[in-house]
């Protein structure tokens, strides 16, 4: 019994010889609403997650005296700590900026869910009052659209958010104006150019305009020649290009007729023009005879009907 009972009090000695009191932290910075025990100590044990005291609101700081923190720690069982020499700590609460730019990104999310905004296209948000910036709690959402009514006949929307530490809804109304990638031409080029990837350039243009005009994709643009003269800047539109010329009218041209082995040429003047694979007329040097041909090539075309003589043909 004797040596039991030196035993316990060797083990409750060694025990308290040991443990180490919470230190209080001169500054602490906390997401929460609430500051804990382990928010305001280090090494607070098993009493970490314990509450204290509110936290200030997001994005302010305060400072808390620590006979204001004694007796928040009394309450949860709590009374030996090391202060550090300490009067008081500073408590900063965490917050993330919720302004008109982040609002207007969760209106276009939900423009481009519902399939209203496609690839290429951008939306401005034009909001009817100013929207002061607020400090929203440090979470994974700081706002939220909860609803979203748009009228894309006008282009205006009332919207409802849901702010991170704020009991109200934000209501907000305004208007969308919406704009669609479109070619234009970097440079001024004379009629025929044949388009090469820095003659154009993407500049965004209303859906009004894109809808009415009409606009051609960047894509189909390239390798196709100009129609007219044309000046920099200007929106390039389908009816703005062909296909290129392979063989333009007065162009000299070599006429080709092929069978098996056999192939016969002679010198020709292009009457009209075409592109590859279309009809052209051409004048024969030898004969004189305009004949018709398939333009095969820059300065070649080739007929398919097997000529009496080159000259005949």
């Amino acid at each position: 019994m004797i040596i039991r009972t030196i035993t316990a009090a060797l083990a409750f000695t060694l025990s308290g010889s040991v443990y180490a009191a919470p230190t209080l932290r001169a500054e602490i910075l906390v997401s929460d609403a609430v500051v804990t025990v382990g928010d305001m100590f280090d090494d607070a044990g098993t009493l970490a997650e314990q509450p204290l005291f509110r936290a200030p609101l997001p994005g302010t700081t305060g400072n808390v005296d620590v006979a204001a923190v004694r007796s928040a720690t009394a309450r949860v069982g709590l009374t030996q700590f090391d202060v550090k020499g300490l009067t008081q700590v500073r408590v900063s609460r965490a917050s993330t900026l919720v302004d008109e730019d982040f609002l207007s990104a969760l209106i276009a999310d939900d423009l481009h869910h519902r399939g209203i905004l496609g690839q290429g296209m951008s939306a401005d948000m034009l909001f009817s009052t100013p929207v002061a910036a607020m400090q929203a709690e440090a979470t994974d959402t700081p706002a939220r659209l909860d609803n979203l009514r748009y009228l894309p006949g006008n282009g205006t929307f009332s919207a409802r958010f849901t702010v991170a530490g704020f009991d109200r809804p934000l209501d907000l109304t305004g208007s969308i104006a919406i704009s669609i990638e479109a070619p234009h031409l970097a440079a001024n080029l004379p009629a025929g150019t044949v388009l090469r990837p820095e003659h154009v350039v993407m500049r965004p243009v209303s859906v009004q305009q894109a809808d009415a005009q009409g606009i051609a994709n960047f894509d189909q643009l390239i390798g196709m020649a100009l129609n007219r003269q044309s000046r920099e800047g200007m929106l390039l539109r389908p009816t703005d290009v062909s296909t290129p010329m392979t063989v333009s009218k007065n162009d000299l041209v070599t006429i080709f007729y092929r069978q098996g082995p056999l192939t016969l040429t002679v010198k020709g003047q292009a009457v009209s023009g075409a592109a590859a694979g279309g009809s052209v007329q051409v004048l024969n040097l030898v004969s004189k005879r305009v004949i018709s041909a398939t333009a095969v090539a820059p300065g070649a075309v080739e007929v398919s009907t097997a000529p009496m003589t080159v000259a005949g043909l």
